[in-house]
């Protein structure tokens, strides 16, 4: 007895639908095949909790870098308050000389 598991042509093999649709309820009825591995959930091993520190480390610098942008801004903006009051001190003379 010979059984042909799929041809070139696509015969005798399970539509993507089909495979999608039995992939769905092998998860749903048998949810142990869905389980993720333990350093995707967050076990006690030592490389999650090392994946866990280079996140923070990664958001921290992005925090920061952002901190800066917002500081470069502040400054421009006192810096410039300051060029308009010392702009302001200076008055035009009516009639000036002649």
């Amino acid at each position: 007895m010979n059984v042909i598991l799929s041809r070139a042509d696509g015969e005798g093999s399970p539509s993507p639908l089909r495979r999608g649709f039995l992939a769905t309820l092998g998860m749903t009825f048998f949810p142990v095949i869905a389980n993720a591995c333990p350093v995707c959930f967050g076990g006690s091993e030592s490389i999650s909790k090392g994946m866990d520190t280079a996140i923070w480390f990664l958001l921290s610098c992005v925090g920061l870098v952002q901190i800066g942008v917002v500081a470069l801004f502040w400054s421009f903006r006192q810096r410039a308050k300051e060029l308009q009051r010392r702009r302001e001190q200076f008055h035009l003379i009516e009639g000036g000389a002649r």
